[in-house]
């Protein structure tokens, strides 16, 4: 028996994408897998449920797999792909395992010999980054930043010095301390354009300076966000000019730290990349 007739009677995994709002964007193959698998695996099983009832669809056996029970769920689902049963894996909105539990799940099964398919629809991701107005030919999924310390600080460095433009997910509440970090990271005039509640009724996408939109969002707001940041400034600045600059910052008696701050300022170039030659500097 071949490896292909040995997979031939075992399930398949389908990864379903969601309404990320408008209930409306849900395309007539996932209703059709949704109604045709055995199990549906899901971040919660109230709102899976609430969201097949608002479909007309059939209601099946729904199991968790979220965060807290996803290598639990792992286990469960593989047993259930050996004995030839379909399922489908969804998040509460979009497509699952992107800033979603999945992604581990969708290794495991893939390592165990299963198959995998993926049913694409809605991805707030995408819909953000082609609503921004920046460039979209190169760009880069941040996903949630770290809360607090030197992790959050390296991923702020990150998105500033990235030529790419970043798309980044944020809680309401901290929705104006990220864009306040962004500016003082990226810098003021960096563009960049905040949306929220996509597709949904209130839907609103506010563009502009990092500055700008620091003022804007002077509170906290309701609903999902997304945050979609310019590239970084093609670097025009030589390493040399850079180091010259560092060295009359210091030799007038600037601490390294505040001179980084101002040479990166007056030079417009990447924070990260002035720390590293002031690093060299003191070597």
């Amino acid at each position: 028996m071949t490896k292909s007739d040995e997979n031939f009677n075992k399930g398949t995994l389908y990864l379903v994408a969601t309404p990320i709002g408008n209930l409306g964007d849900i395309s007539q193959r996932a209703c059709e897998i949704l109604e045709q698998v055995q199990v549906i695996a899901c971040e919660d099983t109230r709102r899976t449920g609430k969201l097949l009832e608002l479909l007309g669809l059939s209601t099946h056996r729904l199991m968790l797999a979220n965060e807290h029970t996803e290598a639990l769920a792992g286990t469960t689902i593989v047993d259930l792909l050996d004995r030839g049963q379909d399922v489908a894996l969804v998040s509460d909105a979009g497509t699952p395992a992107i800033s979603d539990p999945g992604e581990h799940l969708v290794s495991y099964v893939i390592a165990h010999d299963h198959r995998v398919s993926a049913v694409p629809g809605p991805s707030a991701v995408l819909t953000a980054l082609t609503l921004s107005g920046l460039p979209t030919h190169r760009w880069v999924m941040e996903g949630f930043l770290p809360r607090k310390g030197q992790e959050r600080d390296a991923r702020l460095e990150s998105v500033a010095s990235d030529e790419r433009t970043t798309v980044i997910f944020e809680s309401p509440k901290r929705l104006r301390k990220t864009l306040t970090d962004l500016s003082a990271v990226c810098g003021a005039d960096r563009q960049a354009a905040v949306l929220r509640e996509l597709t949904k009724l209130f839907e609103e996408t506010v563009r502009g300076t990092l500055a700008e939109l620091s003022e804007r969002f002077d509170a906290d707001v309701k609903g999902e966000i997304v945050i979609v940041v310019s590239p970084a400034p093609v670097q025009d600045v030589s390493d040399q000019a850079i180091v010259s600059a560092l060295e009359a910052e210091l030799i007038k008696g600037a601490t390294k730290s505040s001179a980084v701050n101002q040479v990166a300022a007056n030079l417009k170039a990447a924070r990260n990349r002035v720390y590293s030659l002031a690093h060299e500097i003191r070597k």
